[in-house]
């Protein structure tokens, strides 16, 4: 762990001391943590997605056959 500082209004820290024992959190920065988390592996998905979009369509255009590309798709989300 590293420890940083935020600047974060004072409504949305009232907000989030709220609302964190509502959602389990023993407190407010829990919750922040866990939405930052949240939001992190949500966009590493959909960049991930975007960039396999992309390498498919470029295997595509290079003339590689849907079968193959398929079948590599298959084996990638077998792992």
């Amino acid at each position: 762990m590293t420890s940083i500082t935020l600047r974060i209004p004072v409504d949305v820290v009232e907000s989030m001391k709220a609302i964190a024992p509502q959602r389990g959190f023993s407190g407010y920065q829990a919750l922040l943590k866990s939405y930052l988390s949240e939001g992190l592996r949500r966009d590493e998905a959909q960049f991930a997605s975007h960039q396999q979009a992309r390498l498919i369509e470029a295997l595509k255009r290079q003339g590689v056959s849907e079968e193959v590309i398929e079948a590599a798709e298959r084996e990638l989300n077998a792992a």
